[in-house]
Formats: structure tokens, C-alpha cells, sequence
């Protein structure tokens, strides 16, 4: 995601139908969670962050992501949003020892996993960076069933997008994992306890407490 044109491109598309989903997801799973310092892994251009800040008027959010172009953008967004002194966005590659200090209240991800050939990486990173009994969500896209369904999908959801993001989103559904493979991921990481869920034809939520 270093590219300019990707950035830019990610930046001006309007995430609402998708984006907007993820504080409820939080907020539905974790209906007694009243507040704190949230870190949120491969934030992007920060429009989950500053839609998740905005839905939980009682978090400030570390964004952390390893594009700089991404978080050029994700900085602008963030003070036009007016949220400076709630959002703070580094650059930061996973893993990251420095941000895995166990200080965190809450880990948010969305649209992160798919990148990871060894994903178990992630959900370490993840319990890595909570406190002990801090809630943890994951959105991510699930793989379809086979090449025909990618193709439908793709013209469904992506039919009038720049051809930068259409090439993205084709990748990002052939490279995503499967309910039971997440599962599996979670076994491996030690974090069995969590719970994953198609939620839509395009997306799962895993969560828990670490």
C-alpha cells in the first residue's frame, strides 16, 4: 500500500456502507466496555479509526500502519475531522515489539489479516498489545467458495471503483482465509476462546477477550 496512487485512491472512496459497521460490531460485542486508549492495527488511512472514535466518544485510538502514503493521508483526515487530540497515527511494521506492551484497553483491526502469509503473527501481535482481559475485534474479508464467486463479488461491490481498487479488492478476496481457517489461526495463537462469524458475503468478525 506505499504506492501514491493506491493511497489516494483509498483515501477518496467512500468506505461508509462497510466502514460504518465496525464500532457497532464493537459495540455489540463488547456492550460493557467504557472506554480507554484503543490501538488500531494497519489503520490505513484512518476512516475506521476516526468512525470508531466518533461512535465511542470515550477512547482515544493509536493508529499504527506500515504505509507512510497511507498514513499521509490518514493524518490530513484526522485533523480535518477535528479529532488531533483523540487519534495519533505511527508508522509501525508488524510485528513491533515497541507497541506490544500489554497497555493497551481495547485491539481493533479491520482488513489487516488478508496481508499476512503467516497470520498467526497478527493475532499474537494482537494479544500482545492488550491488557489482560482487554477486548479484541478483527474484521476481515473471507474467501469465497471459488474463482466464479470472486467474479460476482467483484462486479457487485467494486463495479464502479478506480481500476486500482477493483485490481486490490480481486487480490485481497483470492489471499483472505475462511471462517474455519481463522479458527484454526486462533487455536495456533493461543487464543481458542475467541469467536468467529460470517457476518455479511464479504466479511467475518473474530473477537474475544485476551
Amino acid at each position: 500500500m506505499d504506492e501514491q496512487e493506491q493511497a489516494a485512491a483509498y483515501a477518496s472512496a467512500d468506505w461508509s456502507e462497510a466502514h460504518n459497521k465496525v464500532p457497532r460490531y464493537f459495540r455489540e460485542r463488547f456492550p460493557n466496555f467504557a472506554g480507554g486508549h484503543v490501538i488500531d492495527l494497519g489503520c490505513g488511512t484512518a476512516d475506521v479509526t476516526i468512525r470508531f472514535v466518533k461512535a465511542l466518544p470515550e477512547v482515544t485510538v493509536l493508529g499504527v500502519d506500515g504505509s507512510e502514503a497511507m498514513l499521509s493521508f490518514g493524518r490530513r483526515a484526522v485533523r480535518d475531522a477535528g479529532l488531533v487530540s483523540r487519534i495519533t497515527l505511527e508508522k509501525h511494521y508488524l510485528p513491533d515489539a515497541s507497541i506490544e506492551t500489554k497497555s493497551f484497553d481495547a485491539v481493533l483491526c479491520n482488513s489487516l489479516l488478508h496481508h499476512f502469509a503467516d497470520p498467526v503473527e497478527l493475532w499474537r501481535t494482537a494479544a500482545r498489545c492488550a491488557k489482560a482481559g482487554a477486548p479484541v475485534l478483527l474484521v476481515d474479508l473471507v474467501r469465497p467458495a471459488d474463482p466464479e464467486t470472486v467474479v460476482r463479488l467483484v462486479h457487485e461491490h467494486a463495479q464502479d471503483a478506480p481500476p486500482v481498487l477493483e485490481r486490490d479488492f480481486t487480490a485481497s478476496l483470492h489471499a483472505a482465509y475462511t471462517v474455519d481457517e481463522v479458527r484454526r489461526q486462533l487455536i495456533s495463537a493461543g487464543l481458542g476462546q475467541f469467536k468467529v462469524e460470517q457476518v455479511d458475503d464479504l466479511h467475518l468478525v473474530a473477537w474475544g477477550g485476551v
